[in-house]
């Protein structure tokens, strides 16, 4: 069984900052990556980062130089700093694990936390 818990939404004014965790337990072995994905309403969920297992990050083009993703291996957490908030990055925010066993990849999600940027 694998759990993933985020932490870190709220309601933040433009141009703020806010830093959203996900901490992965259970049977986790095998993790390839891990990813930040968003979902606004009306519109569907997007990638915004994601971190390999070696390190490797990507991130979505309209977050780029906003928003930084890092992990813990050691705490199986993966974090996203977002700073210069936008009201367009409102959204509840999800994570992603994904796992890699015998060349089988397996997906697991957070429960989502809202993201809220406004005056």
């Amino acid at each position: 069984q694998v759990q993933l818990v985020e932490s870190g939404g709220g309601l933040v004014q433009p141009g703020g900052s806010l830093r959203l965790s996900c901490a992965a337990s259970g049977n986790i072995f095998g993790i390839n990556a891990m990813r930040w994905y968003r979902q606004a309403p009306g519109k569907q969920r997007e990638l915004v980062a994601a971190i390999t297992s070696g390190g490797t990050t990507n991130r979505a083009d309209s977050v780029k130089g906003r928003f930084t993703i890092s992990r813990d291996n050691a705490k199986n957490t993966v974090t996203l700093q977002m700073n210069s908030l936008k009201p367009e990055d409102t959204a509840v925010y999800y994570c992603n694990l994904e796992l890699l066993r015998r060349g089988i990849r397996h997906d697991y999600w957070g429960q989502g936390t809202q993201v809220t940027v406004s005056s």
